[in-house]
């Protein structure tokens, strides 16, 4: 597989939590699009149930509401959703006790690729996608036996209070502590893939030359890192930290996941947000080999990238799939804070799960070698 075919993990510090409480703000949006008896085309029409991992709180409530229902309503196959925190250990304890209890999970892009070499998945029936749907989502978000259902980005947030005439556009900007002063907040976890891609932008490297990353480039992040240490005045690590940091005027500005600035932004927070340079993440839907519903899971996963039923799970969790034709079913207020609209797309820089999943020569993936090193370095 090509490295698009693996691109970008979706940071598995933004934790369940973080999904269940950046989703609540969104749910003053109206879903434009009523699902109809007339959706439950012959291929999608069933029977039974269907068993999907979800993260659970507002998220899975939003999911249910904007996805799961209108899918029972137009095809007859149940929903039953388990909550877990993450779901890649799960799978692995089901499949080394030889009983797949589940049909259908979300998983980080960077697991991916293991999991796919030891065959946990099956293979995606896109014979039972609409045109729009095929038409709409990148064929580089449609592996064999994997779907990209949402990303997720971290990017540059500033307090407007602070500068009412415009503020950083740019991690160049965030560098420049004369033009625009003031504290500023950074991640301070322990997924630095961000961290490193935002230093790099800012001493100049060109987004397409960002990944994969040698060891010249993390030590040449991590000098540039050590540029702007001196004001940060939190390391920030709980994903709601940020704004709330924000909010009470102890950043001017900080980075942070995009679905808790846009929660906040649709609250009305005097909060700007810029996908310049942001870090754009996958996250996979797969269907588990040997789970109870197989069938019905194909079934789902058809349903769910119809454009009109992305449009609603982008109104329900703020994280949209790929599928771009859900833009002409979303409000015309939302698009311009979703990483899929035509202005923000080409701005992002999507992380190379490939290279972090890929081991070193002292049997250490990248991701643990970068991790080391940022922890030492934090240290």
């Amino acid at each position: 597989m090509t490295k698009q075919d693996f691109a970008a993990h979706s940071f598995k510090d933004r934790s369940r939590r973080s999904l269940l409480q950046s989703t609540a703000a969104l749910l003053s949006v109206p879903f434009v699009a009523k699902t109809t008896a007339a959706w439950a085309v012959e291929k999608l029409a069933g029977s039974g149930e269907v068993v999907v991992y979800s993260y659970g709180g507002s998220f899975t409530e939003n999911v249910r509401r904007y996805v799961y229902e209108p899918f029972t309503k137009a095809t007859g196959i149940k929903v039953i959703d388990v909550v877990a925190d993450l779901s890649e250990p799960q799978i692995k304890a089901m499949n080394q006790a030889g009983r797949i209890d589940w049909d259908v999970a979300y998983l980080v892009s960077h697991n991916y690729p293991a999991m796919h070499q030891a065959g946990m998945f099956v293979p995606i029936d896109y014979n039972l996608w609409d045109q729009e749907s095929l038409e709409g989502t990148p064929s580089h978000t449609r592996l064999e036996d994997a779907v990209v259902i949402f990303y997720s980005g971290v990017g540059l947030a500033y307090d407007q209070r602070t500068f009412p005439k415009g503020g950083p556009k740019n991690w160049g900007d965030f560098w420049d502590v004369k033009t625009f002063p003031g504290p500023r907040g950074f991640y301070g976890g322990s997924e630095p893939a961000p961290n490193i891609v935002s230093a790099l932008l800012a001493d100049g490297v060109a987004p397409k030359d960002v990944w994969p990353l040698s060891d010249d480039k993390l030590d040449r992040a991590l000098k540039k890192l050590g540029e702007i240490k001196p004001y940060i005045t939190k390391w920030w690590v709980a994903a709601g930290e940020p704004i709330q940091l924000l909010m009470n005027r102890e950043y001017v500005m900080t980075n942070v996941h995009n679905g808790r600035a846009l929660a906040a932004i649709r609250q009305g927070a005097p909060i700007r947000f810029s996908w310049e340079g942001a870090s754009l993440g996958y996250t996979y839907a797969v269907i588990l080999k040997g789970g109870p519903n197989t069938a019905n899971a194909q079934k789902l996963i058809a349903f769910l990238n119809r454009a009109q039923i992305a449009a609603g799970w982008t109104q329900g969790t703020g994280y949209p799939g790929p599928n771009t034709n859900q833009l002409k079913y979303l409000p015309a207020e939302l698009i311009p804070h979703l990483s899929i609209s035509p202005e923000n797309a080409p701005k992002t820089v999507l992380v190379d799960a490939a290279w972090l999943a890929a081991k070193r020569s002292d049997g250490k993936t990248n991701a643990g070698y970068m991790q080391e090193r940022w922890l030492a370095w934090r240290s």
